[in-house]
């Protein structure tokens, strides 16, 4: 079961090992996905590193009118007409939930937690998306608290609220309050719980002083150009109370960029420095996400250029092992994010992102585009003892020396894009 960390800043396990989430959007699983299907994906995701998968019941795509694998529908028609938070599926046979109770299962089998979304947010708030407006703040409460009684037997769940939209109006509040009650009140306060906003947004813009929220989660999203991950964590971790906070979607392996294909798509080069931006500045967690996957698209378009099997196994997702070995290799709650490491640390594709632990005596730090930089001798006072690097494509080892300028730079390997590399950076204690 995940836990906060006594530092308020990260999470940890029931042993007090500190944990870093690292997620999937896998959105539609429990509406599009079969039970074979469900297995190759987790599989898939287990053995390339990721920790946290992401997931809506009620989900966005006709979730409550198009039945899963299976010809199951979440919700019973209620006397309104409607779909009815208040009859969920359970009848004989292989109900909707028992599928979702069976997905669960073999994702806690795996060593998988499970970010579980009771509802994407159009069910409350149709800003955009398909909906219908289902949900009040008696049947939200109602729901929450079947669901999580349903479900509390699990260890691995974390509880997502929210799903892609804004707080606008008081009964939205409402509606969101009652069912984090609810939820709270089936399981007895087990799962920790927070909420994913809409693009640039921070649960912390509507959320953060509310005792249920146990952490914050932001989505940078796919827009271009847009305020960068690192600055938006660095925002959440100024507030008062502290709490941690993870990015739960940024920019998507193959997503176009700003929603717009002829622009292009991010790449794996973008996703990864997003990744390593995010846990260098103190993230408690971060999400990659894939275009095909979040959807499990079966069709192939220029929106959507691959479909979901096909794409599990895209560079970016290749390359969460090394982010996964290097967080389960350290106690990444002993580091503090700087954003001065270097000289003249600028914004953009340049911004070099690091971490530093005075009491291991050592620093990371992420440089994007493999360009030599100089240390901030007034972050490192003590003279530099060793110096390494490596891939976060890979893992492999960078050949790296630092001057007695304390310019960090990288012999006989080009600069650029996809030339990023981390460096690690030890010192001992000065002299008495």
């Amino acid at each position: 079961m995940l836990k906060i960390h006594a530092d308020r800043r990260h999470f940890t396990d029931e042993t007090g090992r500190t944990v870093y989430l690292i997620g999937d959007t896998a959105w539609e699983m429990f509406h599009r996905l079969s039970r074979e299907e469900a297995v190759r994906y987790l599989d898939c995701r287990a053995q390339q590193g990721f920790s946290f998968i992401q997931s809506v019941i009620l989900a966005e795509q006709n979730g409550l009118t198009e039945p899963n694998a299976y010809g199951r529908l979440p919700l019973k028609t209620g006397i309104s007409g409607m779909p009815d938070p208040l009859l969920p599926d359970t009848d004989a046979g292989y109900s909707y939930f028992d599928h979702v109770e069976f997905i669960v299962s073999e994702a806690e089998k795996r060593g998988l937690r499970m970010g579980i979304l009771p509802t994407w947010g159009d069910k409350f708030n149709a800003l955009w998306g398909g909906g219908p407006e289902i949900f009040t703040k008696e049947n939200a409460y109602a729901y929450g608290k079947w669901l999580a009684e349903r479900l509390s037997h699990h260890d691995n769940i974390v509880w997502i609220l929210g799903g892609d939209r804004p707080l606008t109006e008081e009964r939205h509040f409402d509606i969101v309050d009652a069912m984090a009650a609810g939820l709270k009140d089936g399981d007895g306060g087990k799962f920790l719980m927070t909420y994913h906003p809409m693009g640039a947004m921070s649960s912390s813009q509507f959320l953060h002083g509310r005792e249920w929220l146990d952490f914050n989660m932001m989505q940078s999203g796919h827009g271009w150009p847009s305020t960068p991950s690192h600055e938006m964590a660095a925002h959440d971790r100024s507030l008062e109370p502290v709490k941690p906070v993870m990015d739960g979607e940024q920019r998507y392996e193959d997503h176009p960029i700003n929603f717009q294909p002829e622009m292009g798509y991010y790449d794996a080069y973008d996703v990864r420095v997003t990744m390593w931006r995010n846990l260098f500045c103190g993230t408690a967690g971060t999400t990659y996400g894939h275009h095909a996957v979040w959807p499990m698209s079966r069709n192939i378009n220029r929106y959507f250029p691959n479909t979901w099997e096909n794409a599990l196994r895209r560079p970016a997702a290749q390359s969460v092992h090394v982010l996964r070995e290097f967080t389960d290799s350290r106690d990444i709650a002993l580091y503090e994010p700087v954003t001065d490491a270097i000289l003249d640390n600028v914004p953009g594709a340049n911004y070099a992102a690091a971490m530093i632990s005075r009491k291991t005596r050592s620093a990371f730090i992420h440089i994007p585009c493999g360009v030599p930089e100089r240390i901030n001798p007034s972050v490192f006072d003590c003279p530099i003892c060793r110096i390494s690097a490596f891939s976060p494509e890979d893992g492999s080892d960078i050949a790296a020396v630092i001057g007695d300028d304390g310019l960090i730079s990288f012999p006989g390997r080009a600069a650029g894009r996809n030339q990023d590399a981390v460096v690690s950076l030890e010192w001992k204690e000065p002299n008495p």
